[in-house]
């Protein structure tokens, strides 16, 4: 947070202010706390504030275990005394009454504020304790929302996520209304408007694109959105005739929503604006102030980087999912063989990450079928993906060798020809005569097992031919085939493990889940098998997830 924030609201208080790290260390204290206790802000910065300043009204040391305010450091509570003694700069005793509150962010303690005030008579008054007891809360709580705020942003990169946290923070907590506007290529949008619940408003009214900036108009919002400071509004200033298509926009906001009182910051710093944040409060007994115009100023510097950084990361998200998409082939359906896929990439706010599958034709008339994931979450992810899938369809078409040699070749290349790090990967031949029957041919480095299911419901994980991850190394040792019949009817599933790893749900509770929903589906059109085993599997993945399924038909043709 800026100095000049700190500097304005320890100075609008009036009243001895330390702030302490969580081991109760000062790590601030304002120009009041200077002068009652008679010593410079270096000389305190750094110290423990229990054993620098507190003492008995005699001047003797208090011990831990009998001093309330250590007490409340140590355990981090509120605490406060009225009749207290605090050690002045040159050694004598100076009476004060103080009162402590730790600030806390999303259940983490901060640090704590203790807030003091002295009087000759060696009491404070009632009514002097309350109003510098509720002026600590409030300046506590401001605190708190703007450490909260800075860890909601940090949190996520998905724009929409970004605001949704920023409204359910600011309101009602500091207004009662709140919209934001975007600035974009193709002009301002507004992209968020939140109210309390339950009031009569059609607030997607209000969301949408804007009319453009007007740059002979002297509206608070269009001086803001072009790198102006932030703009403090009462009655008299939202009731001003709007200059504007723009200001009259804003106008008609602020007095569909009645606004007594608002105040419109940037988001961003002043050369690079992103947008603009308007907060309103319906109380007119409650209007913005000065200080709150710096808090929310300082709010909406942050807001506008964590805004940008969501906008620089979905480009890079929109291109990497092209080059995903691009990549994964139509699939061929070869004979009386049927074959669906799905990708669906990692939900909003997560990183793109390097999954694929693959299928095509073979020489010697044998299906190859790939499902494949680099590990990683970013664009090299995705190259290298793309990488892998070229490599492996060329030796695959050249070479007409069990699965198990073909990895392995892929194996040895890989440190060689790509950046992968690793990698995991099945390959399968299925091999049999047009007319059937087929069987299965398949090795796997490293990746999650297919699941084979009968027509009859009757769903196993092929289990076999497991070895090392892709760019681990075999030194020479060959990886293993397994072979499987494809009994008519039966559905083939391969799939990665964004399926089936779930933050906060065990693995193999996933890999049963899965299997119970194949087996009830198995009779599903393909297309239909796909689009429910996607919609039945938890949700709360963070993964990318790729599908590729293999349907047998129900019975082979006689020979002719």
């Amino acid at each position: 947070m800026r100095p000049e924030f700190w500097r304005e609201v320890f100075d609008h208080l009036g009243a001895g202010v330390a702030v302490l790290d969580p081991s109760g260390q000062i790590v601030a204290v304002n120009l009041a706390a200077e002068e009652l206790l008679g010593r410079t802000a270096p000389a305190m910065v750094g110290e423990g504030f229990h054993g620098l300043v507190h003492r008995h009204a005699d001047g003797a040391a208090i011990p831990d275990e009998r001093c309330r305010l250590h007490m409340a450091l140590t355990h981090r509570m509120s605490s406060c005394a009225e009749l207290d003694s605090f050690l002045s700069g040159d050694g004598h005793p100076i009476p004060v009454t103080w009162f402590s509150a730790p600030v806390i962010s999303n259940g983490r303690v901060l640090g704590t504020t203790v807030l003091f005030v002295g009087d000759a008579a060696g009491r404070a008054t009632e009514e002097g304790l309350a109003a510098h007891v509720i002026a600590l809360e409030d300046l506590t709580d401001r605190l708190t929302l703007a450490a909260e705020i800075s860890t909601a942003l940090a949190q996520t990169l998905d724009t929409e996520e970004a605001l949704a946290r920023l409204g359910r923070l600011l309101v009602p907590r500091l207004a009662d209304w709140l919209a934001i506007d975007l600035r974009r290529e193709e002009g301002v949008r507004r992209v968020a408007v939140v109210g309390p619940e339950g009031r009569d408003l059609d607030q997607e009214a209000w969301r949408g694109p804007l009319p453009a900036l007007d740059e002979h108009s002297r509206s608070a919002l269009v001086r803001v959105l072009r790198g102006g400071a932030p703009v403090l509004l009462g009655p008299r200033q939202i009731a001003t005739p709007p200059d504007s298509p723009l200001a009259a926009v804003q106008t008609g906001f602020l007095q569909a929503v009645g606004a007594a009182s608002a105040l419109i910051v940037p988001l961003g710093a002043a050369r690079q604006v992103t947008g603009a944040l308007t907060l309103a409060r319906t109380d007119d007994i409650r209007p913005f102030d000065a200080t709150e115009v710096a808090l929310i100023g300082d709010i909406g510097r942050r807001v506008g980087l964590a805004i940008d950084n969501t906008l620089r990361f979905g480009r890079q998200r929109e291109i990497a999912e092209a080059m995903q998409r691009n990549l994964l082939t139509a699939l061929p359906q070869p004979g009386r063989l049927r074959m669906a896929a799905r990708y669906q990439p990692a939900p909003a706010g997560s990183q793109v990450g390097g999954d694929w599958y693959d299928a095509f034709p073979l020489r010697d008339g044998a299906i190859a079928l790939v499902i494949g994931d680099v590990i990683g979450h970013d664009l090299a992810a995705a190259a290298g993906m793309a990488q892998l899938h070229g490599m492996l369809r060329s030796l695959a078409w050249d070479r007409m060798k069990p699965p198990s040699a073909i990895i392995d070749r892929l194996d040895e290349a890989v440190p060689i020809i790509t950046n992968v790090a690793l990698a995991t990967a099945i390959y399968a031949r299925v091999e049999g005569p047009e007319e059937g029957p087929w069987q299965l041919r398949w090795t796997s480095a490293g990746h999650p097992p297919p699941l084979l299911v009968t027509r009859e419901g009757h769903a196993e994980y092929l289990e076999q031919g497991q070895s090392l991850l892709l760019g681990t190394g075999l030194g020479g040792v060959s990886r293993p085939d397994a072979t499987a019949a494809l009994p008519p009817g039966s559905t083939l599933l391969l799939y990665t493990d964004g399926l089936v790893e779930v933050p906060g749900t065990d693995l193999d509770t996933s890999l049963r889940g899965l299997r119970r929903h194949a087996a009830a589906l198995a009779r599903h059109p393909l297309e239909d098998f796909c689009d429910q085993i996607l919609t039945r599997m938890p949700p709360g993945n963070t993964d990318d997830i790729a599908l590729l399924a293999l349907r047998v038909p129900t019975a082979t043709r006689p020979a002719r």
